[in-house]
């Protein structure tokens, strides 16, 4: 809320701005956060509830910084303008040239639209020259060929084939233990005794991950929500892909997987080259879980378990017979990691109203699909978790301490956590601009 009306009394930031005025999420994530507000260095400004001198701090640093922010606007709007002159169409312009943009009118101030075209044009050239010709348009003719498309799918045959179909038994009571372990670790790394290597060595995320394919576990991924069949399908090559339209994890082509992989870089040259970035995604599709790295696997085994606790309401829910018990209450009472979780969880004023919805049979629109969503909260953690991992999976980037499980698995429950509060504050701007609904309500 301090953000949000400090953000509105300056002037010259529209390109920055949503449409009510607030600042883009964007612009929180990648120039307020850590170039303007930097809530490491100024912890009064970190937390979700701020002390009055916190507010302070934050309204007083967004203000010293409003020039610089006039200009990285400006900045942006030239940058946009020069790359529709360029005809360049590749990536998210906001991920890709919000924080240069902040460096331009950091070194150069205000930009001249004649003047400063030429930088423009160099930044642009500079930005995406870091593709280094792994861009979705090179994805999209490589899978398009029929005949390499062909061999790429013998070799998913070929992949899906060699699958291991022998799990050891149920793991999750280990995992349970792991997960209170580490996240005891966070809290107090002197006072834990957490180990992620043990289980590493023993293979439970690779068990864990291989009970989603065998008889005897029928329909737990798809009631984990990673994907729509009782039991995972050998992945499809795939011809297009748009973020709009991703299937849930386990369901994604080829072509999809890449193409987030690709999305989400704004530094390509670290990647394997198209070809072998295809390759690596055929085998990591066929493997548990869709990953190769033990570790990450481990994480999404016990990002699974926690899943299950998940309980927005603090009321019972029934859960399903694949749950981990009859109730969400009656396992996350004796979860230190759910509990951690579900009380944050637990505060949200949107959570409030989502449990007043669930009592009314004519509930529909926006907010009802919310409360909706929070009646299965493992489902959009889940499919969070394992788009983080996969991303993690493609750079070798693996999970090396117990405090950074706890992290990774902590981090997404409040990624997932700001998602439905923003979605929930559009909701409530779009029934604000309708006052016959607001009445209807009322009466």
């Amino acid at each position: 809320m301090v953000l949000d009306e400090t953000w509105r009394r300056l002037d010259g930031v529209e390109a920055l701005s949503g449409p009510h005025g607030g600042p883009l999420r964007r612009t929180v994530k990648l120039v307020l956060d850590p170039l303007v507000i930097r809530p490491v260095q100024h912890p009064e400004c970190a937390g979700a509830m701020l002390s009055a001198d916190g507010a302070i701090l934050l309204a007083t640093r967004l203000h010293a910084a409003a020039d610089v922010l006039r200009a990285t606007s400006a900045w942006f709007t030239l940058l946009k303008q020069t790359r529709r002159a360029l005809r360049i169409t590749e990536g998210n312009a906001q991920d890709l040239y919000f924080q240069r943009c902040f460096e331009l009118a950091t070194m150069s101030g205000m930009p001249d639209p004649v003047r400063d075209r030429v930088a423009a044009e160099a930044a642009l050239r500079d930005i995406h020259d870091m593709t280094a010709g792994r861009t979705t348009q090179a994805l999209k003719e490589y899978l398009s060929d029929p005949l390499r498309a062909d061999e790429l799918t013998e070799l998913v045959h070929i992949a899906w084939g060699r699958r291991p179909l022998t799990a050891a038994a149920d793991h999750t009571a280990a995992l349970a233990e792991l997960l209170d372990a580490c996240a005891a670790a966070r809290l107090d790394p002197d006072l834990s005794d957490a180990d992620i290597g043990e289980p590493i060595a023993a293979f439970l995320g690779t068990h864990t991950g291989i009970r989603l394919w065998i008889d005897e576990n029928p329909g737990r991924a798809q009631y984990l929500g990673l994907t729509l069949h009782e039991r995972p399908q050998p992945p499809r090559i795939g011809e297009t892909a748009s973020t709009a339209a991703l299937g849930l994890p386990l369901d994604r082509t080829i072509h999809e997987r890449v193409f987030t992989v690709l999305q989400a870089s704004t530094d390509r040259t670290e990647l394997p080259d198209i070809p072998d970035l295809v390759d690596a995604e055929i085998a990591r599709s066929c493997a548990p879980w869709a990953l190769l790295d033990e570790s990450l696997r481990l994480t999404a085994a016990a990002g699974a378990v926690l899943a299950v606790l998940l309980q927005p309401f603090d009321t019972l829910l029934p859960r399903g017979p694949l749950g981990s018990s009859g109730t969400a209450a009656e396992p996350a009472a004796g979860s230190a990691a759910a509990r951690v979780i579900n009380s944050r969880w637990q505060r949200e004023a949107y959570v409030l109203q989502a449990r007043r919805l669930m009592v009314r049979a004519d509930a529909t629109g926006p907010l009802a699909a919310i409360a909706a969503e929070l009646q299965v909260p493992w489902r959009p953690y889940l499919r969070r978790l394992w788009a983080r991992l996969h991303g993690r999976d493609v750079r070798e980037l693996p999970v090396y301490a117990p405090d950074e499980l706890w992290d990774l698995l902590d981090g997404v429950a409040r990624s997932v956590i700001l998602d439905h509060r923003t979605l929930v504050k559009r909701a409530l701007a779009a029934e604000s601009a309708a006052p016959e609904t607001l009445e209807s309500r009322a009466g």
